[in-house]
Parts: C-alpha cells; structure tokens; sequence
C-alpha cells in the first residue's frame, strides 16, 4: 500500500488518478509530477516500486497540499471575514460568494429549508 502525504493511496486505481486523492493535486497536477518523475501513468499503486514512491514523494513534498494547504485557505477566508468584505460576510453567513441567486437554486450553500405555512387566524364572530 502506497501512503504518501500521510494519505492511503488507493490500492487498485492508476497512479495519475491515485495521487487525486491527496488534498490539492488534481488531475493535471498528477500528469504533472508522474512527467517530472518519470513515473508511467499507466501503473496501478499495488505495483508501484518504492523507489518509484519515494520519486513521487519527493517530488510531492514540493507543493502546498493537505494541511497546509487547508490552513492556507481558512486562514484566506478568515481574513477576508475580519477585514469586512462582501466576500467575508457571504462565507460567514454560508451563501453563495461568487454572485450566483439565492431566491431558487443555491441549495448546495443554504442547505435543505423546509417552508412552513402561516398560522391562520380564527374567524371573529
């Protein structure tokens, strides 16, 4: 078993789809660092050689992934929250940041709201 970035590489994908698990490598990234290391594309994790894992590993250690990366970007958002921009306060209240509607849509941000009815009110007599 692969474990790089303190991440459990899975067993029986390809290693350019394999290294997407790990928190900021995505696909071209991946294409990335298998060119820089020499690595065939083509190989499952299980039949990685360690010397082939130690390559990626180093080669990895290069860029901002994982909890870093993760740091990075709360530490972002953070500062946009303090500082009181429009941006902030749309992370703050969990909508939408980037201009999108709220009136419909938008569920992914605002979750599932259930609509209740008004209270009638009784008949005056």
């Amino acid at each position: 078993m692969a474990r790089i970035a303190g991440i459990d590489l899975p067993r029986d994908k390809r290693i350019e789809i394999g290294l997407t698990y790990i928190y900021g490598i995505g696909l071209s990234r991946s294409h990335e660092i298998l060119e820089a290391t020499g690595v065939n594309p083509d190989t499952r994790v299980k039949d990685l050689a360690d010397e082939d894992i130690t390559k990626l590993r180093t080669c990895i250690d290069n860029y901002q992934i994982e909890g870093d990366l993760r740091r990075w970007e709360s530490m972002n958002i953070k500062r946009l929250a303090d500082i009181g921009t429009y941006r902030g306060r749309r992370h703050r209240q969990g909508l939408p940041v980037r201009g999108q509607r709220t009136r419909t849509n938008a569920r992914t941000r605002r979750g599932r709201r259930l609509t209740v009815a008004g209270k009638k009110k009784a008949a005056k007599k």
